[in-house]
């Protein structure tokens, strides 16, 4: 079968996706896109895709590949063209709908392409800046944005906008329109505390600072979409055997989208291509829309990923086929997280969001697996639950029996049993699992010198890993050391199904 591209793309079935017209790939290149990544790809691309196809935003992306891992030689290959794979339940029925994304221009890689990706900051058409490098990219690092190129991804940016400063005269008309989509609070607001910080680390000149500061616009956004990326096999040669063509960038995802971003008239003149879906949102407060896909969707993903996938789970929707599993994910949601939400939210519509939720994970079309959830697992347990665990103390004054159960698995999947140079793996249903969090190395630590009482103590009280003394919270640690010990001692799956059945306390 014939791999996607400019010169294949006509061999495509028209009746089975939907083709773009080639006058696209001819647009100017207006966005700048730091990330490959699905997500990316499969939510603001889309939607770039969707306007230029209906004639309204004309213009394409240049993607910065920034991390050592995998390449770029699929987007090469195929010319950059991928195809999007919509699958779900739509109004009580199955809807299929496959979309040939013609949104990216060029991808680029940071370390050995820099200069050309400088080189995008004296294009006058180029405006916006998206980002999607996992909430671990917007910290502030130390950087030298004269490194070709920096280490983080803030020093890039900075850089970049440095570049533009420096290539237009530090005209006022030309800053940018920076949209960040990593899941942080507020995180245009942070991302443009840290390249401050970071003009003035590196003695930027004034005139650069005040042009940084007033006439660019930092935007704080929010995405939610399930966005699993590439099918199984046999999943992936059905599809193509009906488009008619290979694609190695072949992204499946769920037709519910959601892409809110905080702006005003400005913001949407320049992302003109809002106009093409109802469900690209652009408002000034997004903190509702934030607040419930953060602490519903997210915090139910990662309160249960772990204890999904230590109990054999491989992902999402054979999860919720089981009985006890979909049992533990509803109620954690409906009853723990959605009566606790940090902000003020009518129960109707929390408990409404939740039940959408709740459907979004049974569609039988995505392989959305627990495993990929948990990367970055602590700093996604700190965002994502942390507040909505103190706030159900604030408000019901009891212990949240589903967060203290999820917690306790998740303590339980970062317990490593070997080390292969920097690589931690833990060891569930017969096999080694790799860890990948950055905090891997300190529980490595805790669970080879405490006892899982100890651990449980240490780990919840330290203020460096959740900016809270979690131990002050009334049983709180008493009840995840008592699941811990059920679940080490009778295995995870059977201490869920006792759980649910309120049996623990007779172990």
């Amino acid at each position: 079968m014939t791999q996607i591209s400019l010169k294949q793309f006509h061999l495509a079935n028209p009746a089975k996706v939907d083709l773009p017209d080639e006058s696209i790939f001819n647009l100017p290149e207006k966005v700048l896109q730091f990330g490959t990544g699905v997500l990316l790809r499969g939510l603001p691309d889309y939607f770039i895709d969707k306007a230029n196809k209906k004639g309204i935003f004309k213009g394409r992306i240049v993607v910065v590949k920034s991390t050592d891992s995998g390449d770029s030689a699929a987007f090469d290959l195929q010319d950059n063209l991928y195809t999007i794979c919509e699958r779900g339940i739509s109004d009580g029925e199955s809807f299929e709908n496959n979309i040939l994304s013609s949104s990216i221009s060029r991808v680029l890689s940071a370390k050995t392409q820099w200069n050309d990706i400088l080189a995008c900051a004296g294009n006058p058409e180029m405006e916006i800046i998206l980002s999607n490098t996992t909430e671990v990219g917007i910290q502030l690092v130390k950087d030298d944005i004269h490194d070709t190129p920096p280490v983080s991804f803030p020093g890039k940016l900075l850089a970049f906008l440095y570049a533009r400063f420096k290539a237009f005269g530090g005209d006022k008309e030309k800053g940018m329109i920076i949209v960040p989509t990593e899941l942080i609070t507020d995180n245009g607001k942070k991302l443009e505390a840290i390249v401050l910080e970071l003009a003035h680390l590196n003695a930027l000149e004034t005139d650069f600072i005040d042009w940084l500061e007033t006439s660019n616009t930092f935007c704080n956004s929010l995405v939610d979409r399930i966005v699993p990326g590439k099918p199984d096999s046999h999943s992936r040669a059905k599809i193509e055997e009906e488009l008619g063509y290979q694609d190695d960038l072949l992204t499946v995802s769920e037709i519910y989208r959601l892409w809110a971003i905080e702006g005003d008239e400005r913001v949407k003149n320049k992302l003109s291509f809002h106009q093409i879906d109802e469900n690209l949102i652009i408002e000034p407060n997004i903190d509702l829309y934030r607040e419930l896909k953060l602490r519903l969707l997210n915090g139910t993903h990662t309160l249960s990923c772990g204890l999904a996938f230590l109990a054999g789970f491989s992902n999402v929707k054979e999860a919720m086929e089981d009985d006890i599993m979909n049992g533990f994910i509803s109620n954690l949601m409906l009853a723990d997280l959605a009566p606790a939400i940090p902000y003020k939210v009518n129960e109707k519509i929390a408990q409404r969001f939740g039940m959408q939720v709740l459907d979004r994970f049974r569609n039988p079309s995505l392989d959305h697996r627990w495993i990929n959830i948990t990367v970055q697992y602590s700093s996604k347990m700190k965002m994502r639950n942390i507040p909505t665990l103190i706030n159900y103390y604030q408000t019901l004054k009891c212990v949240p029996e589903y967060i203290s159960f999820g917690f306790a698995a998740y303590l339980l999947f970062m317990k490593s049993v070997k080390v292969e140079g920097s690589a931690y793996f833990g060891f569930a249903n017969g096999e080694y699992y790799q860890i990948q969090d950055e905090k891997a190395a300190y529980f490595y630590e805790k669970w080879q010198k405490s006892k899982p009482e100890e651990l449980v103590g240490s780990v919840l009280s330290d203020k460096n890993l959740w900016d809270a003394d979690l131990t002050e919270l009334p049983d709180f640690a008493r009840t995840i050391s008592e699941y811990l010990n059920i679940m080490t001692g009778k295995g995870v799956k059977e201490s869920l199904k006792c759980f649910l059945r309120k049996e623990v306390w007779e172990f």
